[in-house]
């Protein structure tokens, strides 16, 4: 079973996070930025919450709000759920799911280490799910 340390080590690991103060329009530059679709909402080294493309639609745009005037704190996903480096990826898919989420922020001993993504998880199961199947047409070959 695959776990999340596993799609870490693999991962270009690069925490990209804004301060609680910063304005909407910096994340979604930053987010245009690195290509991503949430950044982490970080002060003094703390995860405060974690801001996505569907909360700009929904508590900026929809609010008829302007992402030039609006801080991160106004808008952000305070608490994300997060997970650790030792879950797998069947814990990841279970809450994505049921928790109708897309991105996981990934904590170690308190640490901010990383985060994953819908994507990166469907990725690594389809890949174990790969590498199952040609076990199993190899075993029946031999």
């Amino acid at each position: 079973m695959i776990k999340v340390h596993q799609i870490l080590k693999h991962k270009e690991n690069r925490l990209i996070a804004i301060d609680t103060e910063a304005m909407v329009y910096e994340a979604l530059e930053m987010m245009m930025e690195h290509n991503i679709s949430a950044i982490l909402i970080v002060e003094d080294n703390t995860l405060k919450g974690i801001f996505t493309e569907r909360d700009y639609a929904r508590k900026v745009v929809l609010k008829g709000k302007s992402s030039k005037e609006v801080h991160m704190k106004e808008v952000m996903t305070p608490s994300p759920i997060v997970i650790s480096p030792q879950d797998s990826l069947d814990h990841c898919m279970e809450l994505m799911n049921h928790k109708h989420i897309r991105h996981l922020p990934v904590m170690e001993n308190d640490q901010l280490v990383g985060m994953v993504s819908i994507g990166d998880v469907v990725k690594y199961i389809i890949e174990d799910q790969k590498q199952i199947i040609k076990n199993l047409e190899s075993y029946i070959n031999s």
